[in-house]
C-alpha cells in the first residue's frame, strides 16, 4: 500500500516524499530496528494521510498474529478522534470495513491487531499499554515532553518498537525539536536517515492547488508572521524575541497627519484598553508578572481611535484569503487616576460625540467588565467586549501581526506628543513569547514600561476585522 504510482484497495496514492518516509518507518518495524523517526510536513501537507496508510497496512499484516500500534495526541478532541476517524475511514476505503470493529471508544480491531489511540493532555491518565508495533505521535511539537517521557515513551521499550513524531516545528524547546536534534546526531554518526523535512514548497510539487492555497496564506499572513514560518516553511520561531522587527516598525509608519476629529465620511472604530485589567489572562502562566503589572497601572485607560477603509473595500472582512482592511490611526488618548465616572464621561464623549465610532472594542477582563457593560447601555451593538484569557490574547497577536506584516496599519506622522513617543516605546519594546499549541503572548516587561499603547492597538485592529457596514433600514443606513 505504500505506493506512489497506482491507487490500491481504494486508498489515495501517495507522494514520493511520503512513500519515502512510508518505507523508511516500515522497513524498520519490518526488521525491529527500532529507530526514532521526526517527520516535519507542511500543515496540509499529507501526514496524517501517511500515517493512517501506514496504521492500515501494520493492522493488516498483524491482523492474524496480533500486536499494538500506540498514537497519542495533544487532545483528545478533536485531534485523537481525528487520528481514530481517519483510520476507519481508510479501512472502509480499502474495502476491510467489516474485518474491523471500534471498541472502548478509542481502540481501532482488525482481527488480532489494534491501534490504540490516547490523549497525551498533561492531565489525562494512560493506561500502561505495550506498543507492539508502533509508537505514533501527532503534532508533537504540541505534545508535553515530560508527559511524553514518563507515559508513552516506556510503552515501546519492552518490545523496541519503532517510533515515530509527525508534526511542524514551532520553538527550540519543543519535544519534534529535541528528538529532531537527536536525529541529526545519530544520522552524522551511521549515515541512517531518521528525520524527514519537507516544506511547502516540496508538497507544492505534487500538488499545484496546494500551492495556490499557501500563497494566499502568504499573502494574508505575511512571510514573517510566525504561523507562516512555522507551519509551511518549517522554520522554528525565537523564544522571548521581540514582537516587531525595525522593518515593522517602519512599515507602521505613515505620511498622515493625527486628528483631532473625524473627516466627512470616513468610518472610525477604536479600540479601548483598561489598564491592570489587560495582563491578568486566564490561564496565562505568568500571573506574577501579570499582577505586579496590574498594580503598576491601575485607573489608566488608553484609547486608540483608527480609521478603516474605505466601505467598499472591506465589505468581505478579514475572512481567510481575502484582503485586509487598512488602518489608519489617527488618535490616541490617555487617561490615568481618573474617578470612574469622569473616565465614563470622557470615554462615552470621545466615541459617540466626538469620532462616532461604528465599532469600539473594549477590554472587558476582571473589573473592566463594568466598565464595558456601562458603555454597551449607552452604545448598544458598537461596543464589543474583549476577554482577555491565554487563548484570546494569543489570537489578537497573530491577527496584529497579519495587519502590520501586510503594510495595513498605518500610524500617524509623529507630532513630539508624548501619547506619540510612549505609543511608539511600547511598539519597540515590546516582546512576543511562544508557547505550546501555537500559541503566543506578546507584552512589554514591566522593568522596560507598559503596554497600553499595545493592547489598545490590538483591540482597535480587532475592531476593525469585525466592522462591517450596515445595510440600509428603508431609505436610510443604520450607523
Amino acid at each position: 500500500m505504500i505506493n506512489q504510482n497506482a491507487k490500491i484497495g481504494g486508498l489515495p496514492a501517495l507522494r514520493p516524499y511520503q512513500v519515502e518516509i512510508g518505507r523508511a518507518v516500515l522497513s524498520s518495524v519490518k526488521n525491529n530496528l527500532g529507530l526514532t523517526f521526526t517527520v516535519e510536513v507542511a500543515r496540509q501537507g499529507g501526514k496524517n494521510e501517511l500515517s493512517a496508510q501506514i496504521e492500515l497496512l501494520l493492522l493488516v499484516l498483524n491482523m492474524e498474529r496480533g500486536g499494538n500500534i500506540i498514537k497519542c495526541s495533544p487532545t483528545f478532541k478533536p485531534q485523537t478522534f481525528n487520528s481514530l476517524s481517519r483510520l476507519q475511514e481508510k479501512l472502509k476505503q480499502a474495502g476491510l470495513e467489516k474485518l474491523s470493529s471500534l471498541r472502548q471508544g478509542h481502540i481501532v480491531s482488525v482481527g488480532e491487531a489494534k491501534a490504540i489511540f490516547y490523549s497525551a493532555e498533561p492531565s489525562s491518565h494512560v493506561m500502561g499499554a505495550t506498543a507492539h508495533l508502533l509508537l505514533e505521535v501527532d503534532e508533537a511539537q504540541d505534545v508535553d515532553k515530560e508527559k511524553f517521557g514518563r507515559d508513552f515513551k516506556p510503552m515501546a521499550s519492552s518490545t523496541n518498537a519503532t517510533t515515530v513524531l509527525y508534526g511542524t516545528t514551532w520553538d527550540d524547546s519543543s519535544l519534534l525539536e529535541e528528538v529532531k536534534r537527536q536525529n541529526l546526531q545519530l544520522e552524522a554518526v551511521d549515515g541512517v536517515k531518521r528525520h524527514f523535512r519537507h516544506d511547502w514548497r516540496e508538497v507544492s510539487k505534487y500538488n499545484p492547488a496546494y500551492s495556490t492555497y499557501v500563497e494566499s496564506e502568504r499573502k494574508r499572513l505575511g512571510d514573517n508572521h510566525p504561523l507562516f514560518l512555522t507551519q509551511y516553511n518549517l522554520l522554528t520561531v525565537r523564544d522571548q524575541g521581540r514582537f516587531l522587527t525595525p522593518l515593522q516598525m517602519a512599515q507602521m509608519k505613515g505620511d498622515h497627519p493625527r486628528l483631532r476629529s473625524p473627516e466627512p465620511g470616513k468610518v472610525y472604530v477604536a479600540g479601548l484598553d483598561l489598564a491592570g485589567l489587560t495582563g491578568a489572562a486566564d490561564g496565562d502562566s505568568d500571573t506574577d508578572r501579570d499582577r505586579n503589572r496590574a498594580r503598576s497601572r491601575r485607573d489608566a485607560a488608553v484609547l486608540t481611535i483608527a480609521q478603516v477603509g474605505e466601505p467598499s473595500a472591506i465589505a468581505a472582512g478579514p475572512e481567510p484569503h481575502a484582503p485586509l482592511p487598512e488602518v489608519k490611526v489617527v488618535e490616541l488618548a490617555y487617561w490615568r487616576d481618573e474617578p470612574f465616572p469622569v473616565l465614563y464621561d470622557r470615554l462615552l464623549e470621545m466615541i459617540k460625540v466626538v469620532w462616532k465610532c461604528s465599532l469600539v472594542v473594549v477590554d472587558a477582563t476582571g473589573v473592566g467588565a463594568g466598565v464595558a457593560g456601562f458603555l454597551k447601555e449607552a452604545l448598544g451593538r458598537r461596543v464589543v467586549p474583549f476577554q482577555f484569557t491565554a487563548q484570546s490574547k494569543s489570537r489578537l497577536g497573530f491577527q496584529l501581526l497579519s495587519f502590520v506584516n501586510m503594510g495595513k496599519i498605518k500610524v500617524f506622522e509623529t507630532d513630539g506628543s508624548v501619547e506619540a513617543e510612549t505609543f511608539r516605546k511600547e511598539m519597540q519594546d515590546a516582546r512576543a513569547e511562544y508557547r505550546a499549541n501555537q500559541t503566543m503572548n506578546f507584552y512589554v516587561e514591566p522593568s522596560e514600561g507598559h503596554d497600553d499603547y499595545l493592547m489598545s492597538l490590538a483591540l482597535a485592529v480587532e475592531a476593525a476585522g469585525l466592522y462591517r457596514p450596515r445595510k440600509a433600514s428603508g431609505s436610510k443606513a443604520q450607523e
